[in-house]
């Protein structure tokens, strides 16, 4: 089992000018003697506007110092809200990345949705479809590291086009994936995306051993399909904690961080009325713990073995690890019987002392880290062998990195257009039902085509699909079907001579061989095909008939472009446009 801290940077009123630079600086500082203490991660949260409970809302910041202070703990961010409305698919990868590359490889990547009202309505983000939104990202997040360049990204929460994301992390494909879990259900999830469940309700040893069995059982399991592009097979669970060598003073420096921990979760979680900037939640919880289930004094010290939770009348009062180290050893020994992978140790707590939480730090790493040392390498090796298989067969079930269309290049104005597009459909859906059946039916006739050429080209040789194109009148279809597929939009006021000389290779004897030219003309609302040459051509392009006819049946035009079969001349600028302009598909 594993040990590791874990922040919120609680900052309970009232402040001075000087509170959040000292909050930061003493837990930089708390983390270098975790790490001399033997802790092998610490994990940081990502939290908006969550006043006292939370002062956490650039953790990559954070974690950027502490890896500047630190060689070997492990740098956790715990999690990183991925609703676009929050974080940008793209810039999460690029700091995670970054994080990863000046830190050694030290990243962990946990993720979640977010669920406070004040973080989703201070953002608007839709509630009901945060999950949604959570996978998605994630989805594209994970590509992101591994694909080079990313293949871009249409969906109904994110619309991206092809980019190299750099940098890339130095861990290989990823750092390993997290989930922020508090319920059951989560767990599940996790184990069947195969990543860690970052179990973040405070739950005791026995309640653990049955996620942790439902949890492994689901990743050996055919419902495990990665998320990313590795497995992380492990579970972790928080706690309070505050060693001391005599249990009531351990109580003393603990107990009441513990208890505004879990006041000020439920005030901002529970749907309590906050007023920003006005609300004092510690003034609230001095007054009202008695009869929330904090109360001081049902903390005694008895030397009794540590839970999580206390009872009052029914009401629960959070413990955890707060006592002496042989407490403690006991309580983690139940979590390890659980199979728990990962221990998080809150200590950052309330009011709790700088001082006071490095010699606890310090005491934990000298009397706690040293029971569970014995024989943990070989455990962890036993249980990569037990796993192996299973994992194997979960990345055999992911899809694979895409590839971008190699011709692809960078055109920000059809990129912009495409996005507006997409953003007006989105609107006008709802309400323009007619419009959007005739855009529809569009779609449906252009993929019934480019499905009849596809059969007539599927497995025919070059000279037959010649053959079959040689006439006149076959090629004017073809192309006179794309002048009036012509959309002005992506012209962006382009007007003039678009020339297609199509070649024929043909056999000796056969007749085939020959150049055929056709020209669509661009005006300012339609397109029209004219035979022959129009004279001075904006682009012309040379091309194989067999390779035009492949490309419009929804063929790639990479290997014509990669073996030099095809030749463009004239405006780029427009070329990259040409398929969008004639109602092809965009290039991504």
């Amino acid at each position: 089992m594993r040990f590791s801290l874990f922040y919120e940077h609680q900052l309970p009123r009232p402040w001075t000018e000087d509170s959040e630079r000292k909050l930061l600086e003493d837990a930089l500082e708390q983390i270098v003697v975790a790490e001399r203490a033997g802790f092998d991660c610490v994990w940081e949260v990502e939290h908006h506007f969550l006043e006292e409970y939370s002062h956490s809302s650039a953790p990559e910041v954070f974690l950027a110092a502490a890896s500047q202070r630190t060689e070997r703990i492990r740098l956790g961010h715990g999690i990183v809200q991925l609703p676009p409305g929050v974080n940008h698919p793209a810039r999460v990868a690029e700091r995670i990345a970054t994080l990863d590359l000046v830190s050694g490889g030290r990243v962990e990547f946990g993720s979640g949705e977010g669920s406070s009202g004040g973080e989703l309505g201070g953002f608007l983000v839709d509630r009901a479809r945060k999950h949604e939104q959570w996978e998605d990202a994630l989805d594209a997040i994970t590509r992101m590291f591994v694909e080079e360049p990313f293949a871009g990204w249409e969906s109904e929460f994110v619309r991206m086009p092809p980019r190299n994301v750099v940098p890339k992390p130095l861990q290989k494909p990823h750092p390993p994936l997290w989930v922020a879990c508090s319920r059951r259900e989560t767990i599940h999830l996790a184990a069947r995306k195969g990543i860690g469940a970052l179990a973040f309700s405070f739950v005791e040893p026995e309640d653990a051993a049955k996620w942790v069995d439902e949890y492994y059982e689901l990743i050996a399991s055919e419902e495990c399909v990665p998320a990313g592009f590795a497995v992380n097979p492990r579970v972790a669970v928080v706690l309070p904690m505050m060693c001391h060598p005599d249990e009531r003073e351990a109580i003393e420096r603990g107990i009441d961080g513990a208890h505004f921990f879990g006041y000020s979760l439920a005030h901002y979680y529970g749907g309590a009325q906050h007023v920003p900037g006005r609300t004092d939640v510690h003034e609230e919880f001095l007054a009202r713990r008695d009869e929330t289930g904090f109360a001081r004094d049902i903390v005694t010290s008895e030397a009794a073995p540590l839970a999580i939770r206390l009872m009052q009348e029914g009401l629960g009062s959070l413990r955890g690890a707060i006592g002496t180290p042989e407490q403690v050893v006991d309580l983690l020994r139940r979590y390890e019987a659980a199979g728990v992978d990962e221990v998080g140790m809150v200590l950052q707590a309330g009011g709790n002392a700088h001082e006071d939480i490095c010699e606890s730090l310090e005491l934990f790493g000298r009397e706690v880290i040293p029971a569970f040392a014995a024989g943990r390498e070989e455990r962890e090796a036993e249980k990569a062998e037990r796993l192996a298989p299973a994992i194997e067969a979960a990345l055999a079930r992911r899809d694979p990195p895409r590839h971008a269309p190699p011709e692809y290049v960078i055109d920000e104005p059809a990129e912009l257009e495409r996005a507006r597009r997409a953003r007006r459909r989105a609107l006008l859906a709802p309400r323009d039902l007619a419009g959007r059946v005739r855009a529809e039916l569009r779609e449906g006739a252009r993929r019934r085509v480019q499905g009849v050429l596809a059969r007539i080209v599927d497995g025919a040789s070059d000279r037959e699909v010649e053959r079959r194109f040689a006439r006149p009148a076959a090629q004017r279809a073809l192309l006179g079907g794309m002048a009036r597929a012509f959309d002005p939009e992506m012209a962006f006021g382009f007007e003039g001579d678009i020339e297609y000389e199509l070649t024929r290779g043909g056999a000796d004897g056969d007749g085939l061989a020959g150049v055929d030219r056709w020209t669509i003309r661009v005006g300012k609302e339609r397109a029209r095909l004219i035979r022959g040459s129009g004279g001075e051509p904006a682009v012309l392009l040379r091309i194989p008939l067999a390779d035009f006819v492949r490309i419009a049946a929804g063929g790639s035009p990479a290997g014509a472009f990669l073996e030099g079969r095809v030749e463009l001349e004239g405006d780029l600028s427009v070329a990259r446009r040409m398929a969008e302009m004639f109602g092809g598909p965009s290039p991504y």
